[in-house]
């Protein structure tokens, strides 16, 4: 009204003007803060891995500096941060291998698929793809690492770890360093396998492998002996992706396990009417 009122152009435009600032400075007092936080929320979801619900997926759990994201690396799409310190991995990184399916429970074959191929969702080479029932884009998580001590004591990244176990219909591989070399005082031989025995106490029903990265640096004097009284008789994987040792047989375990998540996958879409399973490729 008063710019309306101006007895002079100019007069009406510096009114304007005034009237411009006041209202940006009201807009930063009441919504500048809010607003902020919204961008920054939806830059870090652009960023933020897609987990898909009704899809088999393998989490790589244990404590800081043992060899995860190496193994992610070595059987998947991922490509995490690969660095000799503590909580190199902050979020979750997700990766991707095509499993080819023989039958509703029984992975035949698995390839690492490329980066177009896992932005579609779907492999589309016909030739490879028709010798078997279906094959489908599973999942293989890289999560950050986990420390021994109570739930209230741990930080964002260990609480995510422990949310995507606990949310997430997964297979677990645990993964322990026992050459002594895992880089933090609070991963010691000791506490990994008292780690564990706790997160194995946590999730007993997951399918489950345990594996023994970094093996071309050796065990430390009695490792060998606590890890087989901890894990009473259950199979461990010896690992060095160094040395390509154990590589092959850790990705058989892990169709394996991708295997025993589409069964419960499968179950769970039958009580709410959904399928899970992917359309089957027709034979020629």
């Amino acid at each position: 009204a008063k710019a309306k009122n101006a007895d002079m152009a100019r007069e009406a435009m510096d009114t304007m003007r005034e009237g411009e600032e006041r209202m940006y400075q009201l807009f930063e007092e009441l919504a500048g803060k809010p607003t902020k936080l919204i961008i920054d929320l939806q830059k870090s979801l652009r960023t933020t891995p897609a987990v898909r619900l009704d899809t088999p997926a393998v989490v790589l759990v244990g404590a800081p500096n043992v060899g995860k994201s190496s193994i992610v690396r070595a059987i998947s799409s991922a490509t995490p941060e690969v660095n000799n310190y503590p909580f190199t991995t902050r979020g979750m990184t997700l990766g991707h291998v095509q499993v080819f399916w023989e039958d509703d429970t029984t992975a035949s074959a698995a390839i690492i698929p490329e980066v177009n191929e896992t932005l579609k969702g779907r492999f589309d080479d016909e030739g490879l793809s028709g010798s078997y029932a279906f094959t489908q884009l599973c999942q293989v998580m890289d999560s950050p690492g986990l420390l021994v001590r109570p739930d209230n004591k741990r930080n964002e990244m260990e609480a995510l770890t422990l949310a995507a176990m606990q949310h997430l219909p997964t297979a677990v591989m645990y993964v322990m360093d026992l050459s002594g070399g895992a880089g933090d005082k609070c991963s010691s031989v000791e506490d990994q396998l008292q780690l564990r025995r706790e997160v194995r106490a946590r999730f007993p029903r997951r399918p489950w492998i345990d594996v023994v990265s970094k093996y071309d640096l050796g065990l430390v004097d009695g490792a060998r002996e606590e890890l087989h009284e901890i894990l009473d008789g259950a199979p461990y994987i010896e690992l060095s992706i160094k040395d390509d040792i154990g590589v092959d047989e850790l990705r058989d375990e892990v169709m394996r396990m991708l295997g025993e998540v589409r069964v419960v996958l499968d179950a769970m879409a039958a009580v709410d009417g959904r399928n899970a399973r992917p359309e089957k490729k027709k034979q020629e």
